[in-house]
């Protein structure tokens, strides 16, 4: 009596338990269907990869679900069965399969197009950005080619020769720059070629000062975070599309081998027989 009390318990915690996960899939499932954007990739992309990181939920509702009326047939001999929800969960499953199934090549392709998307629109930015550099380094240089300008360019010099100099022949405040953590590290990497050698002072002077070594050092950083936002979007992409892609793989292998397996076993495919009842 109490082995059948602990079966019939045992089996009914099992249903609830499985389909309390397939109907809060389903839930989760029509939420993030609002707001419908059809049309939307990003929106496509986003269901696609919440789908596939719920998809394991009804799965596991189905095991679930499959494993209580397990139990009920080793104990069903004498007690009246209630609604058998088999054949619906092995539809379900195999709507399911086919559902993850098609997620696997749309995602991919929604991923690769969002790529090429992502790195046109990082190349736009970055060609926009070089000609808004070279506008304003032209018109710097226009400024430079007048008097004035060359008056200007030659009393920064001056100052700025001015203000390394001081420091070079104060040890105390040479280093202090040195220990100062405020101070960039070219900065410090200048004060000590100087202290050996003058001219490289100078020197450096100029070519910060320069408009063409401007324009290469500038240029070179924009085309840098170019690399780097398209090395980022690429690998986005990569990782988004091998994690769902296999994901949504295997979730459709899962489900469909549950739904065949069981409509073959009640004969709902071609060749399939239903199975006598054992008496």
């Amino acid at each position: 009596m109490v082995n059948r009390f602990t079966s019939v318990s045992t089996a009914l915690t099992l249903k609830v338990v499985g389909i309390i996960c397939i109907l809060s899939f389903f839930v989760d499932f029509f939420i993030l269907l609002l707001p419908f954007q059809p049309t939307d990739r990003v929106w496509q992309i986003n269901l696609a990869t919440a789908l596939v990181d719920r998809g394991i939920v009804p799965l596991v509702g189905l095991g679930l679900l499959f494993a209580a009326y397990w139990i009920d047939s080793a104990d069903a001999a004498d007690r009246p069965q209630g609604i058998d929800l088999r054949f619906p969960a092995v539809i379900l499953s195999s709507i399911l399969g086919l559902m993850f199934l098609l997620i696997f090549p749309l995602h991919l392709n929604n991923v690769n197009q969002a790529k090429t998307q992502t790195l046109n629109r990082i190349a736009q930015e970055a060609d926009q950005a070089e000609t808004q550099l070279n506008n304003r380094l032209s018109q710097l240089q226009a400024q430079l080619n007048t008097e004035q300008g060359k008056a200007q360019l030659n009393q920064l010099r001056t100052q700025t020769k001015t203000q390394f100099s001081e420091i070079l022949k104060d040890d105390q405040r040479y280093k202090q720059a040195l220990e100062s953590s405020q101070i960039p590290a070219n900065i410090k990497e200048l004060l000590k070629k100087a202290k050996t050698d003058p001219q490289v002072l100078d020197k450096a002077i100029e070519q910060q000062t320069d408009i063409q070594t401007l324009r290469t050092q500038q240029l070179s950083q924009v085309r840098q975070r170019r690399d780097e936002a398209e090395k980022q979007a690429k690998d986005t992409a990569w990782k988004s599309g091998l994690r769902i892609g296999i994901s949504s793989l295997l979730l459709s292998i899962g489900y469909i081998i549950i739904g065949w397996t069981g409509l073959r076993g009640r004969g709902a495919v071609q060749g399939g027989k239903p199975r006598a009842t054992a008496r």
